[in-house]
């Protein structure tokens, strides 16, 4: 299994948008499955996994991995899929849709570290904005390391993304200052 797979093409951040798939790989994130594990966790019938799992292993987001008795193993092919697709109508919902939970999430966390928030709304909806601007941002750099077939670790991608939002730090300021009234640290 690779660390980080960075995704450029629209047709597979499609394949990713299916709710069912991205829950299928959330669950594989955790440990390597079959089928009937996943139909149980899921609560889907075992035809409808199946179908998924063999649309995610074509796309390269899956691969069997073993044989539990008759039942085959699947696991991830990375334990990171970073999305960076081109424009694409279908494409940006999804990625709207994703940004969103990750800001409520991210919102979250700060929570629970004792952060005391006074406009949680309004700091989600930062949150998101500026993930959402960093991301556009860093595009042009991100693909090229895709179309480079440069092998990332978990390490190294995290390294990489927060040296692409330095690099935009100065555009940030505006929002960071904004950020500051929403928090009390």
């Amino acid at each position: 299994m690779k660390d980080v797979i960075i995704i450029t093409e629209p047709e597979r951040v499609k394949i990713l948008s299916e709710n069912t798939r991205f829950r299928i790989l959330e669950l594989l994130r955790e440990r390597p499955m079959t089928i009937n594990e996943l139909t149980e966790i899921l609560d889907r019938d075992r035809t409808t996994i199946y179908r998924h799992i063999k649309t995610l292993e074509k796309a390269g987001f899956v691969e069997e991995i073993g044989q539990e008795g008759n039942e085959r193993i699947y696991a991830r092919t990375a334990r990171i899929f970073l999305i960076k697709a081109d424009p694409d109508a279908s494409v940006e919902h999804f990625r709207q849709a994703y940004l969103q939970v990750e800001a409520k999430k991210l919102v979250q966390i700060l929570e629970k570290v004792g952060i005391r928030i006074k406009d949680k709304k309004g700091l989600v909806a930062l949150t998101r904005e500026v993930l959402d601007e960093i991301e556009v941002n860093a595009q042009p750099i991100i693909k090229r390391i895709s179309q480079a077939d440069i092998d990332l670790s978990e390490i190294e991608l995290f390294h990489l993304l927060n040296i692409l939002v330095f690099f935009q730090s100065c555009r940030l300021c505006e929002k960071a200052r904004r950020l500051n009234t929403l928090i009390e640290l």
